[in-house]
């Protein structure tokens, strides 16, 4: 029998649901969760590496493990939500990442926690478009839905930023291990509470999703991350760096072959079709790029370099944090009077000043001088820039596409993140490895190989504005989605 929500639903489908808000509560609170943990592991990573031998490459392979998985099978999580319901995807991925969360605390070698990590990857690919999708059918008024993405894109970014100070705190009083740990309760909050909150959506008239492509595709970004991580430590004319790249580029041709072919794609052609939302993925893999990398190489500075505490090196992150709600705040305010377009390359130019002016640091660098100034102006425009990526990458898209569009959005922050960091690292690594050759002490070439990394990622967010500027099509502040609810069908329990 329908519950009486669902009934109401039934007879007035444009009726704003009165649970809305606290159910965003809850959704950005798993969001919060997804992001929190990448952040927190960053933290822990050097304790990880004595603890269990990692070499700084396969130091690089906990966070590639998660963001390759779940960026390689985001597409497919979000089709499988849109078919076969939004919130019994969603709970089925908050399930998956608990237990992939309790696995990688308890793991005791490399393969086990790098292996756990893969299926924690897995379990954001559920989860985190499913709950985007959800958001943007509860709210149907425009004005509503733009205040509850720009939120949510808010609070996952400040997942990512207090993930540090929080990991610091867990690592330096406990362990390592309590950096995943924490993910259960917040994880069994949401599988007790959004039944209650959330009603049940789906898309009804199109084929069932084919896992083919996704999986091929997920395969291949894997072999040509191995490839680029690879360069670190042997030549890139080597079998270690050509087998995995010409063999990882092979399948993702494959993948678009089969993808082509195939009479339920991941992404319909008509996707494309809309310039702004193209746009703000493909401009989304300069800034991810960029974002992650800072995270983990500034991180392996401050605790290796400087001698950091990992609890130093957690609140040395809450100038990022204060820099970054302050960027969300005028951003939220700005946008809808100005659009999308000014303020979201404002953000990208922002932040390439943000890594500009940290890529300068020394042995000898000092907190307040060298770091925080970089860091705040880096914060400040990442949080202009993630509110307005959520609404371009979502502008025009339909109510049973809503759960795809959100998952090509975070999915391409995960690629971005994970080619970028492999790109970034390795490129810090051979730089500092030339240095020592040449008898530089190995501090000071690691310092000179982070410094190269961050100017590079400035390089990147450059392009990224300028792409903005040149091609994003003038966004109004309101997102607009076309007929949010005509075409979902409520679930009869």
């Amino acid at each position: 029998m329908p519950q009486p929500d669902q009934v109401a639903s039934l007879a007035a489908p444009t009726a704003a649901d009165p649970r809305r808000w606290k159910a965003l509560g809850v959704l950005a609170l798993i969001q919060f969760m997804l992001s929190l943990d990448i952040t927190v592991v960053n933290i822990a990573l050097p304790q990880m590496q004595r603890d269990l031998g990692f070499s700084s490459t396969g130091l690089a392979w906990v966070v590639n493990a998660y963001v390759l998985m779940a960026g390689g099978l985001l597409l497919l999580g979000g089709r499988t939500a849109d078919f076969l319901g939004r919130r019994k995807i969603f709970l089925i991925g908050v399930g998956l990442f608990a237990v992939a969360s309790a696995a990688c605390g308890a793991a005791t070698d490399q393969q086990l926690l790098v292996g756990a990590r893969f299926v924690q990857g897995s379990g954001e690919a559920l989860a985190a478009p499913a709950a985007l999708g959800l958001i943007a059918v509860m709210f149907t008024d425009p004005t509503e839905r733009m205040k509850a993405l720009g939120l949510a894109g808010g609070i996952t970014a400040l997942g990512g930023v207090f993930g540090t100070v929080i990991g610091g705190i867990i690592v330096d009083l406990a362990s390592w291990r309590w950096a995943f740990f924490i993910n259960l309760p917040i994880a069994a909050v949401a599988l007790i509470l959004v039944p209650r909150l959330v009603s049940e959506s789906r898309m009804q008239g199109r084929q069932r999703p084919n896992p083919t492509g996704a999986i091929i595709g997920t395969v291949g970004l894997i072999a040509v991350v191995d490839g680029l991580l690879a360069a670190a430590t042997h030549p890139w004319g080597s079998w270690q760096v050509i087998l995995p790249l010409l063999g990882g580029m092979a399948l993702l041709g494959l993948m678009v072959a089969v993808e082509a072919r195939s009479r339920s794609p991941l992404i319909p052609l008509d996707f494309f079709a809309n310039r702004s939302r193209v746009v703000a993925n493909f401009v989304t893999l300069f800034l991810a790029a960029a974002f992650i990398s800072y995270f983990f190489l500034l991180t392996l500075y401050e605790q290796q370099v400087l001698g950091y505490s990992p609890l130093q090196g957690g609140l040395s992150y809450l100038t990022f944090g204060v820099g970054m709600i302050a960027g969300i705040g005028i951003g939220a305010l700005v946008m809808p009077r100005v659009g999308v377009k000014p303020v979201l390359a404002t953000g990208f130019f922002g932040c390439a000043v943000g890594l500009w002016l940290i890529s300068d640091l020394t042995t000898h660098s000092t907190y307040w001088h060298d770091i925080a100034p970089g860091m705040f102006i880096l914060a400040f425009f990442a949080g202009i820039a993630f509110p307005a990526l959520n609404n371009a990458a979502l502008h025009r898209v339909t109510g049973e596409d809503s759960s795809l569009a959100s998952g090509v959005q975070i999915s391409m922050q995960q690629i971005g993140g994970a080619i970028g960091l492999s790109c970034l690292v390795t490129l810090a690594l051979r730089h500092a490895a030339s240095q020592a050759v040449h008898g530089i002490p190995a501090s000071i070439a690691s310092t000179h190989g982070y410094d190269l990394a961050w100017r590079i990622g400035a390089v990147l967010c450059i392009i990224g504005g300028v792409l903005v500027m040149l091609m994003l099509e003038r966004v109004s502040g309101e997102l607009r989605i076309a007929d949010p609810l005509a075409d979902i069908e409520p679930a009869v329990q």
